[in-house]
C-alpha cells in the first residue's frame, strides 16, 4: 500500500529534481549528465574483500548522484528508477564487455537483496526496482535481458550504517543464499549459454557483492569459481562453467576513492553492482 501511495503521489504532487531540488522535473539535465559521468569504469574498494569480482560503476557516489540514489531509496522518488536503471544498464554493458562480451544466451541481472526490514520501512526494494528498469533498457537495446531475484537473506543482519569494512564483512558473511527455484533457473540459463551479472545500486566496501558472489557459487557447487578459493571444488560441468566462467557485477555508483584503481594489479573476473 505504501509503495502504491508513493507512485500515486509522484503523479499528483509537484516534482523537483532528486539531485539538486530544481522544480518542475524529477531529474534536471545537469544531474542526468552527472549520473552518467564520463562513462562506466572499473572500481575497487580499499581494502578489497576476498571473493569480490571485478566491479564496474556508472558514477562516483557524491554530489547529485548521491542525492539521486538517496531520494529513490529513502524518500520514495520512484520516478528516478528509470534514469538510475539506465545508468546501471551502462555499467552492466561495460562489465559484460570486459568479461569477454555477450554470451549465447540471456543476460540475467541478479540484484543484491534488501533486508525484509528495510523493504517494509521504505515500502519498496530499490535495488530490485532499478535492476528491473536496467533489464528493460537493455532489452530495448536488443539484448535479451531479465531481472532474476534469486538471492535472499538466510539470517538477519545488522544495519550496515556506521560499520567499518571489516565489520560489514563479518555482518554479511553467510547471510545470503539462492532460493530453491533460483538454482533451477540458473541451471537452465547455463544450458543455453547465459551470463549472470550481480547488480546493486551502490558499492562502498564491497561486502555485499562479495557475499552475493559466494552465495551464487555455493548454490551450484559444480561451477568453476577461481575467485572464491575458500569453497570446496566439486565436479565441473561444461554448461555450468560457461555461465560463471567470468562472473560479472555492476553498480550505479561507488565511493569516489574506489575509482582510483591500482594500475599494477591484474584481475580477469568482473563485477558490476552497488554493494553496501
Amino acid at each position: 500500500m505504501r509503495g502504491w501511495w508513493r507512485e500515486f503521489a509522484g503523479l499528483m504532487l509537484p516534482v523537483s529534481c532528486g539531485g539538486c531540488g530544481r522544480h518542475g522535473t524529477a531529474l534536471c539535465p545537469p544531474c542526468a549528465a552527472g549520473l552518467h559521468g564520463s562513462g562506466p569504469r572499473r572500481v575497487r574498494p580499499t581494502p578489497e574483500p576476498r571473493g569480490l569480482p571485478a566491479v564496474h560503476a556508472a558514477a562516483p557516489y557524491e554530489g547529485g548522484v548521491r542525492a539521486l540514489i538517496l531520494a529513490h531509496k529513502e524518500r520514495g522518488a520512484l520516478a528516478l528508477a528509470g534514469p538510475l536503471g539506465g545508468a546501471l544498464a551502462g555499467a552492466v554493458e561495460a562489465a559484460e564487455r570486459a568479461s569477454g562480451g555477450p554470451g549465447a544466451g540471456p543476460l540475467l541481472l541478479v540484484p543484491v537483496p534488501s533486508s525484509r526490514r528495510s523493504v517494509r520501512a521504505r515500502g519498496h526494494d530499490p535495488t530490485r526496482r532499478i535492476a528491473r528498469a536496467a533489464a528493460g533498457r537493455l532489452r530495448r537495446g536488443g539484448r535479451a535481458a531479465r531481472m532474476l531475484p534469486v538471492l535472499r537473506q538466510r539470517r538477519p543482519v545488522a544495519d550496515q550504517s556506521g560499520l567499518g569494512a571489516r565489520e560489514r564483512l563479518a555482518n554479511l558473511t553467510g547471510a545470503l543464499e539462492v532460493d530453491r527455484s533460483g538454482v533451477r533457473l540458473l541451471d537452465e540459463a547455463a544450458r543455453t549459454g547465459g551470463r549472470v551479472v550481480l547488480v546493486d545500486d551502490l558499492m562502498t566496501t564491497g561486502a555485499s557483492l562479495a557475499e552475493a558472489a559466494r552465495a551464487l557459487a555455493a548454490a551450484r557447487p559444480g561451477v568453476h569459481r577461481p575467485f572464491i578459493p575458500a569453497l570446496p571444488d566439486g565436479p565441473k560441468g561444461a554448461a555450468a562453467e560457461a555461465l560463471f566462467e567470468q562472473p560479472a557485477a555492476a553498480v550505479v555508483a561507488s565511493s569516489p576513492s574506489s575509482f582510483e584503481i591500482n594500475r599494477n594489479s591484474r584481475r580477469s573476473c568482473i563485477v558490476a553492482g552497488g554493494g553496501r
